[in-house]
């Protein structure tokens, strides 16, 4: 039995790579801008004195992922908020592929309509190179968390990593897969 295709996957394979490529005037497919990657990431501060945090903020990356995350340490030590180098201070996740499709899909068309006062996602907030980021301040938009059974709402940031030259070109493969872009 062959797999479905996420929806958002169809999606750009039957429209938007063939409007993309004329709005462009790409002469190969394979010039076309395509999404590579999605990372998820959870700075998980309180980790430093409650390690019960970061447990609780890893299973709810998992959950929001659908893949497991992975605990990420500090770079340097830094005295003012007693944190040492080496500590473990957050989680992340990349998702690529399938479940990469299946992500995004749920991002736009189920978690941020569930934003309080959404009016959409800032369109500046591209990093030069073709990258999209984004910060959700709280967690629990998405429908796999359990809001009766966490601890604290915690902010995650999400990052579209494309294969655009320039961010104009991200942009308008963003705009094309629905992403909802304030006026």
């Amino acid at each position: 039995m062959a797999a479905s295709v996420p929806t958002m996957r169809k999606i750009y394979d039957e429209s938007v790579r063939s409007e993309l490529q004329k709005e462009f005037g790409y002469k190969s497919v394979m010039e076309v801008p395509r999404l590579e990657k999605i990372v998820l990431s959870m700075g998980v501060g309180e980790a430093i004195q409650n390690k019960k945090a970061l447990d609780n903020s890893q299973n709810e990356l998992t959950l929001i992922a659908g893949q497991k995350a992975v605990r990420t340490k500090a770079k340097k030590s830094i005295a003012n908020f007693k944190l040492r180098d080496g500590m473990e201070i957050g989680a992340k996740v990349t998702l690529r592929q399938e479940k990469m499709w299946e992500f995004l899909d749920r991002l736009v068309n189920v978690a941020l309509p569930r934003v309080k006062d959404f009016r959409g996602i800032n369109p500046n907030a591209f990093d030069g190179h073709g990258n999209y980021s984004l910060g959700i301040t709280e967690h629990i938009i998405f429908p796999e968390i359990d809001y009766d059974k966490i601890d604290q709402i915690t902010g995650l940031n999400v990052v579209v990593v494309t294969t655009a030259k320039t961010d104009q070109e991200a942009r308008a493969l963003l705009t094309k897969l629905n992403f909802p872009f304030r006026k």
